[in-house]
């Protein structure tokens, strides 16, 4: 059987001057595929707060891999999924040391046909089991799923 090792690309860019460091610009684009994507620093590390940051994609990746790990266990499950919505929250405490998004919420909204709620969160645990970013991450990582069956 051969192995296959995947590898993910993103470019990163950035210019300006960090002589003043109160002042600098915390703003860079990142490119993820072809869109590029203007991110800074968050806010609190004196980011431009109009812009995403990087704990706020690390957030979306693990529910976005959430999302795409359930999909496939439920339609190899036979589960018809109608809806899924998900208002993901990351936590950094600055308490903390060493600084690090120490949790991560994900409340998938989930929309149903044909299973019963206690399957598709059996099967949402299951997905989270196998999403690979959740896998990558020492962050705890909590689900808080809604499930309305049609």
């Amino acid at each position: 059987m051969v192995m296959t090792t995947h590898t993910y690309r993103t470019a990163l860019s950035w210019s300006g001057s960090t002589g003043d460091y109160d002042s600098y610009d915390r703003t860079h684009e990142m490119k993820i595929g072809a869109a590029p994507l203007a991110v800074s620093a968050d806010a609190a590390f004196r980011g431009d707060p109009e812009l995403a940051n990087p704990e706020q994609l690390l957030v979306a990746a693990a529910s976005s891999c959430q999302l795409l790990s359930f999909l496939a266990v439920a339609a190899l499950s036979g589960v018809e999924v109608v809806r899924y919505r998900d208002n993901a929250e990351g936590v950094l405490p600055e308490a903390e040391r060493p600084l690090r998004l120490a949790r991560i919420l994900l409340r998938p909204r989930i929309v149903v046909r044909g299973a019963t709620a206690d399957r598709v969160e059996r099967l949402l645990h299951k997905a989270h089991r196998q999403c690979y970013i959740a896998n990558s991450l020492t962050s705890e990582i909590t689900l808080e799923p809604s499930i309305e069956v049609r």
